[in-house]
């Protein structure tokens, strides 16, 4: 049994919550390069390009890319032959999370309770989800999510006779109804199958997928590229001004479902797509 001390996994996730929060991952600085590339709208192309300006300049500065340094989402792969030393795994993480938000000056968002909404000052408690799986490593993939996107996720319980056809409706229709609220060119997150819960969590997991990557799954790469192109012929365009760029990329997880069930969600998530992955 491998150990790693509860001090190193919080000091790792302390440096992971300012690296997401001032330093956009590579796969989507790419994405807009080409978005940039691409965009026919002199307006948009403006737009793409202070967006790529306002990404250097974090990086460089190691300032925030925005002022909502969101709700640190974490997804956390433990083999089942490692420990941790001096504390749980969970305390770690978020006491991680506390000492990144205060040294990186990082704007605190979490309340502590969303009817009576005192904030809780430390961005805690983060929400944190599990897997075990074999090995002695521990992998920890960190998300800044603002609320602006979030708020414009979406899930449906489909029917079956719904089928492909209505999977894609709702989630072109879940795009143009967020309109500008969630800051585009977006990334599309999408979970289909499973359960209530369970395709909600797949397509905040599924934004995690590089973008410059394909499906490993030939429908769901099919579905991918087709939703892309439909999305990117809303019109909606950089930061809801017009354009051919609406969305940076679609990414789909699956799972197995109910014969009776078609469960469907869209998790929405702006251009300043933050997230960082560390394996211990």
């Amino acid at each position: 049994m491998r150990t790693i001390p509860s001090t190193k996994i919080s000091e790792t996730v302390r440096k992971m919550c300012i690296q997401a929060a001032c330093e956009l991952p590579r796969d989507v600085s790419d994405a807009l390069e080409k978005a940039a590339a691409e965009e026919k709208s002199p307006v948009g192309r403006d737009i793409i390009e202070r967006i790529r300006e306002n990404v250097r300049l974090g990086r460089e500065e190691q300032r925030p890319i925005c002022q909502d340094t969101g709700v640190s989402v974490f997804f956390i792969q433990k083999g089942c032959d490692v420990g941790v030393d001096g504390g749980t795994l969970g305390n770690a993480i978020n006491t991680g999370v506390k000492l990144g938000y205060e040294d990186g000056y990082l704007r605190k968002s979490v309340v502590r309770h969303p009817l009576d909404r005192v904030n809780t000052k430390t961005n805690t408690p983060a929400v944190i989800h599990f897997e075990e799986v074999e090995g002695d490593k521990l992998t920890i993939c960190m998300m800044a999510k603002g609320a602006g996107c979030e708020n414009m996720s979406r899930l449906r319980m489909l029917t079956p006779a719904q089928g492909e056809e209505g999977v894609k409706d709702f989630i072109v229709e879940t795009v143009k109804k967020g309109w500008a609220n969630p800051c585009p060119p977006v990334v599309v997150g999408v979970g289909i199958g499973g359960t209530f819960e369970v395709c909600a969590l797949l397509a905040k997991k599924a934004l995690l997928g590089d973008l410059g990557e394909k499906n490993p799954d030939p429908i769901l790469a099919r579905i991918e590229a087709e939703l892309l192109e439909r999305i990117n012929n809303l019109g909606i365009g950089p930061q809801g001004l017009g354009g051919t760029v609406t969305a940076l990329g679609v990414r789909i997880l699956a799972h197995p479902c109910h014969i009776a069930s078609l469960p469907v969600a869209v998790n929405m998530e702006c251009h300043a797509h933050r997230h960082v992955k560390v394996t211990l």
